[in-house]
């Protein structure tokens, strides 16, 4: 893999389909790999510049974390890139106990040489911003933006809730005791002064450099940084999407320096992408949804296109535990879906109690509330009966809803690859499954973050824009 600039991890499904779409639209040659490639898949992908792994750590104890990324490690270390890009979420949600990003730098760590390992705070694209090291982020689509620990859905997230802003003290609960910080006044400063601030900081030897981003135009400064310390030691670099639009960035400036004749030496070979209008599904679309966020269930009272079906989290859970080994309830469920799309209509599966019931649709049973639960148990079960809906009626557009439902459902699935086909939303990417079942392989596949996506999102995944 001659020429490949970048690996990445992401910490869940819908966030390295977004890192996926963010090197695309960049003109990177980039495939995202459901697993650990082997070397035949990568060789049938062609030279690439970016290689991803779509993987579940966000949902992982740390003891786990370190047993998943061991292996990322391994082959970034043969395949020797520049840069190791540990894909996180846009909000930083985490801590000690699941998804500990301090936990994932650690295992990562001894697979590169650079002392840098940097961190970048924010993404604006997305109204996630740092400043002065502290977190803010919009709310929804187009909402306010709030700081992360008084944000209205981050304090109280399910699973990981974000009680503190500043990501020096967040990371160090997750055991960075060390993080030194770039404050973004500093990108106003020429570049050899902010290279010398970068120096300085390193020779007290941080376990992260946090650089703050509180705009876009901030971006092609970071990726000078990363870029020109990557260049000396592969290094590892953490955050969400960002970390990509900043190298793009910096590697954009760099070849408008160096004009046409040296622009080959810091550009992708492949032109950067114009988004094209997102076409209408060629048939009915399938829609799991297993986020509690509020902005997902704003989108699901606006899903007007679908029959809705409940999907009781606890009866789904009780078979794929044993509890209830006969398995009907998830058969019926499954039986029920089929014969919807069988008739040409549209479906969104529903697991948090909150889509509107359809009158007089037999599918569209009462809710139930969604009683305590363990969310990845549930992303898991949800996925081994999203496989067997499909093998009963594949479809040609799926779309996924919610980070841990993402993930588990598509690695349940048994495809091995993503290809990246265009935008719906900031945030969110119509991919192309790949797959050794022909059943599955080329299949459209939408993955979304519970808050990302405006209120008509569902909409726009069935009729276009």
């Amino acid at each position: 893999m001659t020429g490949l600039k970048l690996v990445w991890y992401g910490d869940d499904f819908t966030g390295a389909t977004d890192t996926l779409a963010t090197a695309a639209r960049a003109g990177l040659r980039s495939l995202l790999f459901l697993g650990i490639p082997t070397a035949q898949q990568r060789a049938a992908s062609g030279p690439l510049d970016c290689l991803g792994i779509a993987g579940a750590s966000r949902s992982m104890a740390p003891a786990a974390m370190h047993a998943e990324l061991q292996a990322v490690g391994r082959l970034f270390a043969a395949l020797a890139p520049p840069v190791l890009h540990y894909k996180v979420c846009s909000t930083f949600d985490s801590s000690p106990t699941v998804g500990n990003i301090g936990a994932a730098i650690r295992a990562l760590k001894p697979f590169v040489s650079n002392p840098l390992v940097a961190i970048v705070g924010g993404q604006p694209n997305l109204g996630r911003y740092c400043l002065f090291s502290h977190l803010f982020a919009r709310a929804g689509s187009d909402g306010d933006v709030h700081r992360i620990d008084r944000h209205p859905t981050m304090r109280q997230h399910p699973v990981t809730p974000m009680g503190e802003a500043d990501l020096r003290q967040h990371l160090g609960q997750q055991g960075l005791a060390h993080v030194a910080a770039i404050a973004y006044p500093a990108y106003d400063d020429t570049p050899p002064a902010l290279d010398a601030r970068v120096d300085q900081l390193l020779q007290h030897a941080p376990e992260g450099l946090l650089f703050d981003v509180s705009r876009a135009c901030d971006l092609g400064a970071i990726g000078r940084q990363i870029w020109r310390r990557a260049l000396q030691q592969p290094l590892l670099a953490v955050g969400a999407s960002s970390v990509v639009q900043a190298l793009a960035a910096h590697w954009a400036d760099a070849a408008g320096d160096a004009g046409a004749a040296g622009a080959t030496e810091t550009r992708s070979s492949t032109a950067a992408t114009r988004p094209t209008a997102l076409a209408p599904a060629s048939g009915p679309v399938l829609v799991l949804a297993g986020s509690l966020s509020p902005q997902t269930a704003l989108q699901l009272r606006h899903a007007r296109s679908y029959t809705p079906v409940a999907l009781d989290p606890q009866a789904l859970q009780a078979e794929a535990v044993g509890a209830d080994a006969t398995g009907a309830y998830g058969a019926e469920r499954a039986a029920t879906v089929a014969a919807l799309l069988r008739a040409g209509k549209s479906v969104l599966v529903d697991t948090s109690g909150t889509a509107p019931a359809s009158h007089g649709d037999p599918a569209a049973l009462p809710r139930t509330a969604v009683a305590d639960f363990d969310p990845a148990a549930l992303a898991s079960a949800c996925g081994a009966w999203l496989n067997r809906l499909l093998q009963q009626h594949p479809v040609k557009r799926l779309g996924i809803a919610g980070g841990d439902t993402s993930s588990h459902a598509v690695l349940a699935l048994g495809a091995w690859g993503l290809s990246y086909l265009q935008p719906i939303c900031p945030g969110v990417a119509l991919c192309r499954l790949h797959s050794d079942a022909p059943h599955l392989d080329g299949m459209e596949v939408a993955l979304k973050g519970g808050q990302m996506g405006p209120p008509e999102y569902f909409e726009l995944l069935r009729n276009g824009a």
